[in-house]
């Protein structure tokens, strides 16, 4: 039997932490690690704020060397060892993502640590995308500690597999 599609997932603040949260999904409430400026409507590069708003899931990353390709109806990429992420608010690429050379500066997605083996970007900054405004913030895995991210939507990666199941292209995420 094929599950529905989660519609709409919503992410909270904890109050008295600003780094930690709840993510509500169709019936399953989440623990997850934020930014460790907390949550923010003025989102501003490098300020480590997780963004406030409404936004659309674009797309899976996944490293096909560490796990499978997850189950999921949003679109997918594997993540490539030259892939990265432009955070130069100068770079006509800004909050996007491509191919990096070996000197080239970028969030790169292939990484030492777990972080990024799976990847949802969300569109944060993308339409109109306006330098500044913050890039790179994605769903992703939490680090074992659950220490704060500089500015997404950290969770264990058993929720996070969860998760992917019953997202697809009009789920939407609201951060507030």
């Amino acid at each position: 039997m094929r599950r529905r599609t989660i519609s709409i997932i919503r992410v909270r603040g904890r109050p008295g932490d600003r780094t930690r949260g709840v993510l509500i999904a169709g019936g399953l409430a989440i623990p997850v690690v934020l930014g460790r400026s907390g949550i923010r409507a003025n989102k501003r590069e490098g300020d480590g704020a997780t963004p406030r708003g409404r936004f659309r899931l674009v797309r899976l990353w996944w490293r096909a060397d560490r796990s499978a390709r997850p189950r999921t109806i949003l679109p997918v990429r594997r993540i490539e060892a030259s892939i990265a992420w432009c955070e130069d608010v100068g770079d006509r690429r800004y909050n996007r993502p491509f191919r990096r050379s070996a000197n080239e500066p970028g969030d790169r997605l292939w990484r030492e640590d777990h972080l990024y083996d799976v990847v949802i970007e969300i569109d944060h900054n993308a339409r109109p995308r306006v330098a500044g405004r913050g890039s790179a913030v994605f769903l992703h895995l939490a680090r074992p500690d659950r220490s704060p991210t500089a500015g997404c939507v950290a969770l264990s990666g058993r929720n996070l597999l969860r998760l992917c199941g019953r997202l697809g292209r009009k789920t939407r995420i609201l951060i507030h």
